[in-house]
């Protein structure tokens, strides 16, 4: 997922632009900046080599004196809304005051390394952010990444014919010679246009560029009737809870590389909060767990972006064991 500045900085804008309600939560989500191959370390620190959960230990033994914090919220990124509204949970059961921010990312950033916002969980890297890493790396503190899975696909329907993404250049006719993406802005579909269809030798398909809403829409269309598809798609997304789809092998990497997901804070909020701090370093969400919650959150069928908190606490309902094995410590692979 590694190649211009100009790729980087589409999938950020494209991430950003995707904000679909009027709460401020998407039907999309992040998305990763997509392309190449090559590690990045940004700020000198190689953060392809984050295991989720490293660092993991009980916080029972932990305990903050300030039990007001402020979490950021990336404007459009599901998965950020997930996690701060899980974390957000957790800490108002133990009587904490939690203050909710929603910003893109450069504010962000800012905000955070100013000291304006204690805590946000959504820093891709090594790529996707690597700029702001780079601006404002010495007055963050790291503490650790929670997913290790983010990367751009092309995804089919479950039992559709096609193992890889090569496939579809023999196999068009099972989908219609289609293949759906989103926006034309998105890196995703720079990605698409620039590497997976020039490397795969696919110009038997049609790419149909529209957006993000009419992808899923088509998504959800195809799998109800039982017929074959293939879109663009990325991790993490809750159209993989919500639909019976899975990701098309990619032999050739042209889709690029899974970046990690990263939490941060600024250096006094780290030391003011070391329970939260480490709550945090103990975070673990593999893919069914966060397209659950996202689903649960998100989609038209359940919450559809529109109560947080309820969606958030009917996931830890069906997922009892989760709040404990999280302060515990034992979320970690």
């Amino acid at each position: 997922m590694k190649t211009t500045t100009l790729t980087k900085l589409g999938g950020i804008l494209a991430a950003s632009a995707l904000a679909l309600s009027a709460c401020g939560a998407s039907n999309s989500g992040g998305e990763p900046a997509g392309g190449g191959g090559d590690e990045t370390n940004a700020d000198g620190k190689d953060w392809s080599q984050c295991t989720p959960g490293e660092g993991s230990k009980d916080v029972a033994d932990l305990e903050d004196d300030e039990k007001t914090v402020s979490l950021g919220i990336f404007n459009g990124w599901d998965e950020s809304y997930a996690t701060v509204y899980l974390i957000k949970n957790v800490l108002e059961e133990d009587g904490y005051k939690v203050e909710t921010k929603e910003l893109d990312a450069g504010p962000m950033f800012t905000g955070v390394a100013k000291g304006d916002i204690d805590f946000f969980t959504d820093g891709w890297l090594p790529l996707t952010h690597e700029s702001y890493i780079e601006q404002y790396g010495d007055k963050l503190v790291d503490h650790g990444c929670w997913y290790d899975n983010a990367k751009l696909t092309i995804a089919v329907s479950e039992d559709s014919p096609a193992k890889e993404i090569g496939d579809l250049k023999d196999m068009g006719d099972e989908y219609n010679n289609i293949l759906y993406g989103i926006d034309a802005g998105a890196g995703l579909t720079k990605t698409t246009k620039e590497k997976a269809i020039p490397e795969y030798g696919l110009d038997n398909l049609e790419f149909k560029i529209s957006s993000t809403p009419a992808m899923l829409a088509q998504l959800k269309k195809s799998t109800e009737a039982g017929e074959n598809v293939a879109v663009t798609l990325w991790r993490p997304h809750w159209a993989y809870d919500a639909f019976p789809v899975r990701d098309l092998k990619d032999p050739k990497g042209a889709m690029g590389d899974a970046e990690r997901i990263f939490s941060f804070s600024g250096k006094d909020a780290a030391d003011e909060h070391p329970y939260v701090s480490q709550l945090l370093q103990n975070l673990v969400l593999d893919d069914d767990h966060l397209a659950s919650l996202e689903n649960l959150m998100f989609s038209d069928e359940h919450y559809g972006g529109d109560d947080h908190e309820k969606a958030v606490a009917e996931w830890l309902k069906d997922n009892p064991d989760f709040v404990d094995q999280w302060k515990k410590g034992e979320l970690a692979k």
